[in-house]
C-alpha cells in the first residue's frame, strides 16, 4: 500500500473503455495519494490486458461472477491492504474522472457528523442533464420512495455506482453476511442507513457510455431487475426489524 486512498473499478468485457478510463486517471496526476485496482470479473475479451497495459493493480476473477462480487472482491481487498477510503466507479467511462477528488474531499472533510459513504449523483448538478431512459427513471424515482419511506431519508441517486466510502463502510461491506452481491444498490444503500452510518450526495458529472453494452441495457431486463431489486430490498427491511 502507497497511499490510504484506493479506487476499486470492476470491470466485465470492457476492453473498449477501460485503457481510457485508467489514462484519464492518470492524466489528473492521481499517483500522489491514490492506488488503483481494477476488478476484472472475468471478462471474455481483453480486458485484462487493456488495464495491466496501463500499469496498475489487476485482479482477474476466474469466471465472471457478477458485479456486486467484483465490488466485494474490492472492499476485500482494501480491508487486507489496510486502506482508510475507498472510491468506487464503474469502467465504462460514464463517470468524469474528475469527480474521485470531490467525493474524497466531501469524504475527509471536517464535518459535525463525518459521513461514511458519499454518493456521486447525477442528479444533483444545476449544469448538467443527464440523460435517463424512461423505465430507469421509473425505477430510480421508485427507489427514492422506498429508501424515503422505509428510513425517512431522502437520496437522488441511490442506484449510482460512483461512490466513496470510509474504512467503517467497507468494512462492513467486506462480510459475506452484510453484502447483497446479487443486489448491491438500493439494497444495500438502504441496509447501512438502517443501521446507522451517514450517507451523504454530491453532484456528478457523469457521460453516456459510447462503447461496449450496459449491463441493464433492454426494457425486460431493467424491469426485471428492478422488480427483483425490490424484493430484496423488501426482505433486507424485514430482516433487519425482526432482529
Amino acid at each position: 500500500m502507497d497511499h490510504k486512498v484506493v479506487l476499486v473499478i470492476p470491470a466485465y468485457n470492457e476492453q473498449a473503455n477501460i485503457g481510457n478510463v485508467l489514462r484519464k486517471i492518470q492524466e489528473i496526476n492521481t499517483d500522489h495519494w491514490l492506488d488503483v485496482v481494477v476488478i476484472d470479473d472475468g471478462s471474455s475479451d481483453n480486458t485484462y490486458g487493456e488495464a495491466l497495459a496501463c500499469k496498475v493493480t489487476v485482479i482477474r476473477q476466474v469466471y465472471n461472477m457478477g458485479y456486486g462480487a467484483a465490488l466485494q472482491t474490492g472492499y476485500k481487498y482494501a480491508v487486507e491492504h489496510g486502506y482508510e477510503y475507498l472510491l468506487q466507479m464503474d469502467a465504462d467511462g460514464q463517470h468524469d474522472v474528475r469527480n474521485l477528488e470531490r467525493i474524497y474531499r466531501e469524504l475527509t472533510a471536517i464535518q459535525e457528523r463525518q459521513p461514511d459513504i458519499v454518493i456521486g449523483s447525477r442528479f444533483l448538478s444545476a449544469s448538467q442533464t443527464y440523460p435517463v431512459s424512461k423505465i430507469r427513471l421509473v425505477a430510480i424515482r421508485m427507489f427514492r420512495f422506498v429508501i424515503r419511506r422505509l428510513t425517512g431519508y431522502t437520496l437522488t441517486d441511490p442506484t449510482s455506482g460512483l461512490q466513496g466510502l470510509n474504512r467503517r463502510a467497507f468494512s462492513c461491506y467486506a462480510s459475506y453476511s452484510n453484502f447483497d452481491i446479487k443486489y448491491p444498490d438500493l439494497n444495500m444503500i438502504l441496509q447501512m442507513l438502517l443501521r446507522g452510518y451517514h450517507i451523504t450526495e454530491i453532484p456528478a458529472i457523469m457521460h453516456i457510455r459510447t462503447e461496449g453494452i450496459a449491463m441493464h441495457s433492454g426494457a425486460a431486463h431493467a424491469v426485471k431487475y428492478m422488480i427483483l431489486m425490490c424484493l430484496s430490498t423488501f426482505n433486507a427491511f424485514i430482516r433487519y426489524k425482526r432482529k
